[in-house]
């Protein structure tokens, strides 16, 4: 049978060794169950658990929030306007109460016996302790799915590496432990956005921190929603080009510029197929610029601003605000390209010269008006 919360204990309501951040999102079935699988796991030991729950709508700081009320070890953080993984673990690390706080996943996929282990490496002196896959020969079992996943994990894994310096085994973990001083100090620096918050802190502290590793066996999911898929993957690779670059572009901003590239792609695709269908070249240029403008924020709101999603009539809003600042721009890359050509230079280094500065205009002004916070 699965496990329940727990009557309150004295030691729950001690002050606390240990914050336990739990990131959710639809997660309200998992929440009792883990709150009384982390209470088992870590005996006698006073600890406190924070559920940051990103507004989900199956209701899972409503059911928080009912367990809090009985235990008052466990707290809850609802965000609304604001999505993220890596966000949700800033907010829950700054609101961490205990000297030593861990980050782990509310679905059950992470070992929770592994924190007694873990805090042990903290009291010896660790500055960050991380749940590891990849030590003691642990790897992921099971059907073809699953083991398709841990390869691609293990391709993200040697990217990272590459860049971080090999600090670690599984620089992808979402299981990990520091000491609440590192966490204060990593917090302004480590990204908001996307879902590899170990992986910001080990590339740009790395070398700063003693860093050791447990291992773990990484469980299935036994209820709610998973947060694997395409964004997180867009998501890493465009941080893994803003870590190359030493921080020089932007992760979000080069998943806005990856974006327009693939309306690129969609417009030329539409101006072929209008062309083809018979419409002049104007009707046809016109129509393939609007079809590119609608799928560019189309993804622009699932990838580059995931965690400010605009749904329902903001949708229709942003949309039309993204026409307006995107013809802004249109205007302004010809413009510019028109003025650096005049001046003798190639026609590629004028074009491309236009292209750069619509591309930073547009992302600039959207990000301030049509994904603005709020």
């Amino acid at each position: 049978m699965a496990a329940r919360a727990e009557p309150v204990t004295a030691a729950a309501l001690a002050a606390p060794a240990l914050s336990i951040v739990l990131p959710a999102y639809n997660e309200a079935e998992n929440i009792p169950v883990i709150v009384g699988k982390i209470g088992e796991a870590m005996g006698g030991r006073p600890h406190e658990i924070i559920v940051v729950d990103d507004d989900s709508p199956d209701g899972t700081a409503g059911v928080t929030r009912a367990v809090a009320r009985k235990h008052p070890h466990v707290r809850c953080i609802r965000r609304v306007g604001r999505r993220g993984l890596s966000g949700a673990c800033v907010e829950g690390m700054m609101a961490a109460n205990a000297p030593v706080v861990v980050i782990m996943d509310a679905d059950m996929q992470h070992d929770e016996t592994r924190l007694p282990v873990m805090l042990a490496e903290i009291e010896a002196g660790a500055d960050l302790v991380i749940a590891s896959r990849y030590v003691e020969g642990v790897r992921a079992g099971g059907g073809f799915h699953k083991k398709t996943r841990a390869k691609g994990s293990e391709l993200a894994t040697w990217l990272a590496n590459r860049i971080t310096g090999r600090y670690t085994t599984d620089p992808m973990s979402g299981f990990f432990m520091l000491r609440r001083d590192v966490a204060d100090k990593v917090a302004g620096a480590v990204s908001r956005e996307g879902f590899k918050i170990l992986f910001d802190i080990v590339s740009r502290y790395g070398a700063q921190l003693d860093i050791r590793e447990v291992p773990f066996e990484f469980r299935e999911r036994v209820a709610g929603e998973s947060k694997l898929g395409f964004l997180v993957t867009v998501q890493f690779l465009g941080l893994l080009v803003s870590r190359y670059t030493g921080g020089l572009l932007p992760t979000q901003f080069l998943l806005f510029a990856l974006v327009g590239t693939s309306g690129l792609v969609v417009h030329m695709a539409s101006l072929y197929g209008l062309s083809a269908a018979g419409l002049n070249f104007t009707l046809s240029q016109t129509i393939a610029t609007y079809i590119a403008m609608t799928t560019n924020f189309a993804f622009n709101n699932q990838v580059t601003f995931a965690h400010r999603k605009l749904v329902g009539l903001r949708f229709w809003r942003g949309l039309v605000t993204f026409y307006a600042i995107c013809s802004i721009g249109a205007l302004g890359n010809l413009a510019v390209a028109e003025r650096i050509f005049e001046l003798g230079t190639p026609v590629w280094i004028a074009g491309l010269a236009g292209a750069v500065m619509s591309a930073l205009f547009n992302y600039a002004v959207t990000k301030l008006v049509t994904w603005r916070d709020g």
